[in-house]
């Protein structure tokens, strides 16, 4: 069984085990600090029956007028709860949370380019590239912004991909 529940201070203690993973960017303390206190509603944590972390999920509501929206700053599941519909599980929690309590247009994610079973499931969950960003992580490696329209976003302008890649300085990051 699954429990999955708001993520709380005292799981900076716990997941360490689920960022071993190449793949999962880990960040300071401070970092994730910021997110409980601004962005509570979007970050969660699951946990097996036995309190053991399965998965979490960080987000956060960003972005001006048309702009404004949940943004997936880190989604991981560890090795042995994947496949399972985890991801899309809380995938779901951070849309419903960027829709309904900060009322955004959309919600994106960006993933490295040759992550293409983050990219296979993302386009599974309804996301679609919106642009490359060039040498996004650490210089060396470019990143795909991919988005979901959100129904206050009527018309899609949103999820409209550039015909172009951004770098960095140039992307609204």
């Amino acid at each position: 069984m699954t429990t999955i529940r708001r993520f709380v201070c005292d799981d900076l203690f716990k997941f360490n085990s689920i960022n071993l993973d190449f793949l999962t960017e880990t960040y300071y303390l401070p970092f994730y600090c910021q997110y409980l206190a601004s962005w509570p509603s979007l970050l969660s944590m699951a946990e097996d029956v036995n309190g053991r972390p399965m998965g979490y999920i960080l987000g956060k509501a960003e972005g001006e007028g048309e702009n404004w929206h949940g943004h997936v700053t880190a989604l991981t599941v560890a090795p042995e709860y994947r496949r399972i519909g985890l991801a899309d599980r809380l995938m779901h929690i951070l849309e419903e949370g960027s829709e309904k309590v900060h009322n955004g247009y959309f919600v994106d994610l960006f993933v490295r380019k040759s992550n293409s079973l983050a990219i296979n499931m993302y386009n599974k969950f309804g996301y679609t590239v919106y642009r490359t960003v060039i040498g996004y992580y650490s210089g060396d490696e470019d990143a795909l912004d991919m988005r979901k329209a959100l129904p206050r976003d009527v018309e899609k302008k949103s999820i409209i991909p550039l015909k172009h890649p951004v770098y960095p300085t140039d992307a609204d990051l």
